[in-house]
C-alpha cells in the first residue's frame, strides 16, 4: 500500500456528504495528490499528496501506482459534484494564439520534445492572455480517472499556473519573477508589462542549477535584478538553500502569499497552501 506523504483533512470531515463536494486530482510520473473543496461554504477541506519514490517511471508504473492508491484511499471511493485533473509533464508547448493551427499540434511539441506519430494531442487556452497551451496526456491515467468519476475537465499544470498567476500579478507596475519549486525541477514564470513573458520549466539538482537558470533567463530578457519581484512558491522555505541563493543575487525575494479566492480549513498551514498552489488553484 501506497502511503501519503502529506494527509490534511479536516477533524470532523462527514465522509456520508461529499457528492455536493469538488475533487481536484494532479499527477506526474513521480507523484499524485487531490484535494477536496466544500462547495457549500468554498472552503478546502481536504488534501493528500503521495511521492513515487521509483528509478523507472513510466505511464505504466504511474496507472498501477494510481490504482494502489484508489482501492485503499476512501476519499477516492465516492461520487463527487464535479471533478477537475491537471496533467504535469514537460511533453507541452505554449503557443500565441494567432499563431495556433489545430491540425499542427504535433509540430509545436515536436520542438522541444519527441512526438510519436499515435501519441495523442490536445491544447488548453489558457483564459484571456491569447495562448494556447499544447501538450500530450496520459491517456491511460485519463481512462482510468473516467471510469471511476464520468466526465472531468482535465488540463496541463502549466495552464494552471499561468491563469491563477496572471490573474492576480497581471496589472502590477513591477515585473514579476515566480519560480514554483518542486523536488527535481522549477516552473519559471515571469510577468512583465501586462503580459506572459516566459514559462519554462528547468530540471535542476543544486542550488547553482537553479541560480543559473534564474540569472541567465532574466538576463536574456534584460530585466533589472534590483527591481524585480522574485517570488517563490512550491516546496520553499525562507530557511532554504534555494531561497538563500537568490537573496544573495536579487534585491527583492519573497515567498508567494496567499490569495485564493477559496477559504481553508484551519488545518492547513501557510505552507501547505504555497507548497500545493497548483493543485488548490486548479478548479
Amino acid at each position: 500500500m501506497i502511503q501519503p506523504k502529506k494527509e490534511i483533512k479536516k477533524n470532523n470531515l462527514d465522509l456520508s456528504h461529499l457528492d455536493n463536494n469538488h475533487l481536484s486530482i494532479q499527477f506526474s510520473l513521480d507523484g499524485f495528490s487531490f484535494c477536496i473543496l466544500d462547495k457549500e461554504s468554498n472552503t478546502f477541506c481536504a488534501l493528500y499528496d503521495y511521492n513515487f519514490n521509483e528509478v523507472n517511471n513510466s505511464p505504466q508504473k504511474l496507472i498501477s501506482n494510481i490504482t494502489s492508491i484508489y482501492n485503499s484511499q476512501e476519499l477516492l471511493q465516492h461520487k463527487y459534484k464535479s471533478v477537475s485533473v491537471t496533467h504535469i509533464n514537460n511533453l507541452y508547448s505554449l503557443v500565441p494564439k494567432p499563431l495556433f493551427n489545430e491540425d499542427k499540434l504535433q509540430d509545436y511539441v515536436s520542438y522541444n520534445n519527441k512526438v510519436y506519430p499515435q501519441d495523442f494531442l490536445v491544447f488548453d487556452e489558457i483564459k484571456k492572455q491569447d495562448i494556447i497551451t499544447v501538450f500530450i496526456p496520459y491517456v491511460n491515467i485519463n481512462n482510468f480517472l473516467l471510469d471511476k468519476f464520468g466526465g472531468f475537465e482535465y488540463r496541463h499544470n502549466a495552464t494552471v499556473l499561468i491563469e491563477s498567476l496572471m490573474a492576480i500579478y497581471k496589472y502590477s507596475l513591477v515585473p514579476h519573477v515566480f519560480a514554483h519549486i518542486d523536488d527535481d525541477h522549477f516552473e519559471l514564470i515571469i510577468i512583465a508589462n501586462k503580459k506572459l513573458q516566459l514559462y519554462n520549466t528547468f530540471k535542476f539538482s543544486t542550488r547553482e542549477d537553479f541560480i543559473y537558470y534564474v540569472l541567465f533567463t532574466t538576463e536574456q530578457l534584460k530585466l533589472n535584478l534590483e527591481k524585480i519581484e522574485f517570488v517563490m512558491l512550491g516546496n520553499v522555505e525562507k530557511d532554504d538553500m534555494l531561497y538563500s541563493m537568490a537573496y544573495k543575487y536579487i534585491r527583492n525575494v519573497s515567498l508567494l502569499e496567499n490569495r485564493s479566492k477559496y477559504a481553508f480549513n484551519e488545518v492547513f498551514t501557510e505552507t501547505e497552501k504555497r507548497r500545493y498552489y497548483s493543485i488548490l488553484n486548479q478548479y
